[in-house]
């Protein structure tokens, strides 16, 4: 399954497309210096396929790039961050 992961940034969220559909997507909310992601979302037909994953990593991955802190109020992201300690280092303390 081809995923891709994009910031849309004038609907506040973060979309992930598998085989050309829109399969789930990370709401936030922007400073200058920070990112809190508020929601996460991956549509029922693509559960248990690691797009929810994929989805914070990417997300994450860019929000670094960009020199920005997260504040993770999603359960989901807060939950991926815990067991991937690599990312800490940008959780907003």
């Amino acid at each position: 399954m081809a995923a891709e992961v994009k910031d849309v940034p004038e609907n506040n969220r973060y979309v992930i497309t598998a085989d050309g559909e829109e399969a789930g997507f990370a709401e936030y909310i922007l400073t200058d210096t920070m990112i809190t992601f508020t929601h996460t979302e991956v549509d029922p037909a693509f559960e248990g396929k690691g797009i929810g994953g994929a989805l914070v990593r990417e997300a994450l991955d860019d929000v670094r790039t960009r020199g920005l802190s997260v504040l993770p109020m999603c359960p989901f992201v807060k939950g991926w961050i815990e067991r991937h300690p690599e990312y800490t280092d940008i959780v907003h303390r």
